[in-house]
């Protein structure tokens, strides 16, 4: 993503922070010991996160962020 907006960004945070949690209920930081399905887990979480948080973010309509 080119040059995110603050909406995006905040959605991207709160991707990270969810992301963050699932790592951590693995119990492992070392994607090499992952299964395929773990990682596949991981990029789901981080884009559906994100896209549920940006659809949250669009509905709340608190941002001044259209550059037009």
């Amino acid at each position: 993503m080119v040059d995110p907006t603050p909406r995006e960004m905040a959605a991207m945070k709160k991707a990270g922070q969810i992301a963050g949690e699932y790592i951590e209920s693995l119990g492992r930081t070392d994607l090499m010991t992952w299964s395929v399905e773990e990682f596949i887990t991981l990029v789901t979480v981080i884009v559906g996160t994100f896209l549920e948080a940006k659809v949250q973010l669009d509905k709340e309509d608190k941002w001044d962020d259209v550059p037009f």
